[in-house]
């Protein structure tokens, strides 16, 4: 194979994430967009190991299919409410994956560069591309190699919190050093000498010890940032694999992997944008700490919450026109999505207008109610942004949230010392009837109490999603 086919085949590949991506905004070309990334990847797999310099590819083989089938494996056995810890898993992998290679490329290099000149012109591969690279672009590799590595290093310890985190392995409070954030500018104004030290010299201790600085920078970083920031974290980390993976595609001279690795990482920080403008948040305010920091007391919540029982919200469905279901997390634990599609089937069938409202970030991730609802075959045209169906809720009869706590917290609204004071919510209590659905009188992944629970059109339907619905719909025909 020459250099044309592989250049070929990366441009298809290309063209093939980039349709995947777009794909993705839409839950009907979702699943389409899906296999545009598959076949895009495995175009470019097999273009890379039958393109000219490509050693080793028995041994290359040997170990994709053999981390094929541990992902296939993972796949199987995580459950939709692991789905972010998964994601934040990948990322470290991404992470610890540019670092391996950065250090690869700087041996590779150090033994390219003790050749003979005769030597060189027998090399093979990316040692080829090495040996013919003149004075001027190995400097340039050697800022390309150290940016790679330094972004790999703290994706990887970063990513690591985060999945623990989000697993609830580590606590989910903000934790800092004494010193805070100054030992992270320290890290990083260390490692900037770092460069400086391994542009001049080669070395390899300088380009070493940048990669303890940065590993340290992932893990201080993300220990400091609260629990409910962790989902603008991880679109974050997954912004930095990205760049991660775009610098060593600079380094390897593999446009395929730069053009890949730029798709991730400004798909990442615009989907960071999108979140922590969905939570009214500041992406430098979620980097310097998470919900509840210091500040002045959110308002007591006084007030008592008003039980249901499963009749009472059999009867207040049969008189109501319209409904309007809030899904959040607390659905996906229960696995409860299977229940509710049934319910809205129902209701629709007794000739009820029945709609969803999605939060941006609603679950873990965004798009995670929205997998659920179409996993259990809930109709596209019915499951509408908050955007969309905020203005409709006055007009609602009775709007079931189930799982939600955040996303439908008046006091983003009503209380200017909350600590999700401005966010944007699903603004359910202006529907006539509210039914929450919820295990018990906790407190959301924030921590922040709901006055909603406490307002007089609620009622609070308690105990497992799933087991609720079960009663639900033994009185609902």
């Amino acid at each position: 194979m020459d250099f044309g086919f592989t250049t070929a085949a990366y441009v298809v590949a290309a063209v093939l994430f980039i349709l995947s991506l777009g794909g993705l905004s839409g839950q009907e070309s979702a699943k389409r967009a899906v296999w545009y990334g598959i076949a895009g990847m495995a175009l470019a797999v097999v273009a890379t190991l039958v393109g000219p310099g490509s050693g080793l590819w028995l041994l290359s083989v040997i170990l994709i299919a053999g981390g094929g089938a541990i992902g296939l494996y993972v796949a199987k056995r995580v459950q939709m409410t692991e789905m972010p810890q998964l994601v934040a898993a990948m990322h470290s992998l991404v992470g610890l994956a540019a670092v391996f290679v950065g250090f690869n490329a700087h041996f590779e290099a150090a033994r390219v560069m003790a050749m003979a000149p005769e030597q060189r012109e027998m090399l093979e591969g990316f040692a080829a591309v090495l040996a013919h690279k003149t004075p001027v672009e190995l400097s340039i590799l050697k800022v390309e190699l150290f940016l790679g590595v330094f972004i790999g290093a703290i994706t990887f310890t970063g990513s690591v919190v985060a999945f623990g985190k989000l697993a609830g392995k580590i606590d989910g409070k903000p934790k800092q050093l004494v010193g805070g954030h100054l030992l992270n500018a320290a890290a990083a104004a260390v490692s900037l000498l770092c460069l400086v030290w391994y542009f001049n010299t080669g070395g390899f201790f300088p380009l070493f010890l940048m990669t303890l600085l940065a590993l340290f920078i992932g893990y201080h970083l993300i220990m400091g940032i609260g629990g409910a920031d962790m989902p603008v974290v991880v679109s974050m980390l997954n912004s930095y694999s990205g760049w991660a993976a775009a610098a060593i595609g600079f380094t390897l001279g593999n446009d395929l992997l730069i053009v890949t690795g730029a798709l991730v990482g400004s798909s990442g920080a615009i989907l960071s944008y999108i979140m922590c403008k969905a939570m009214n948040r500041h992406f430098v305010s979620v980097i310097l700490g998470g919900f509840g920091g210091t500040g002045e007391a959110a308002a007591e919540v006084e007030g008592e919450q008003i039980a249901i029982d499963a009749d009472g919200v059999a009867g207040l469905l049969e008189d109501a026109d319209s409904v309007i279901i809030v899904p959040g997390y607390g659905m996906a634990v229960a696995q409860a999505q299977q229940n509710v599609a049934e319910l809205t089937r129902r209701l629709r069938a007794q000739g009820k207008e029945v709609r969803f409202g999605i939060h941006p970030v609603a679950g873990r991730l965004p798009g995670h109610m929205n997998v659920l609802l179409a996993e259990a075959k809930v109709p596209y045209d019915i499951v509408l942004e908050m955007d969309e169906i905020n203005d409709d809720f006055p007009s609602t009869d009775v709007a079931i949230v189930i799982g939600s706590n955040d996303i439908v917290n008046p006091a983003a609204q009503e209380d200017p010392n909350s600590p999700i004071a401005g966010m944007p919510v699903l603004e359910v209590w202006k529907a006539k009837t509210v039914i929450v659905s919820k295990r018990g009188q906790g407190t959301g992944y924030s921590g922040i109490q709901n006055p909603l629970f406490f307002k007089e059109n609620t009622r609070m339907f308690f105990g497992d999603a799933k087991k609720s619905l079960d009663d639900l719909l033994s009185r609902i025909s």
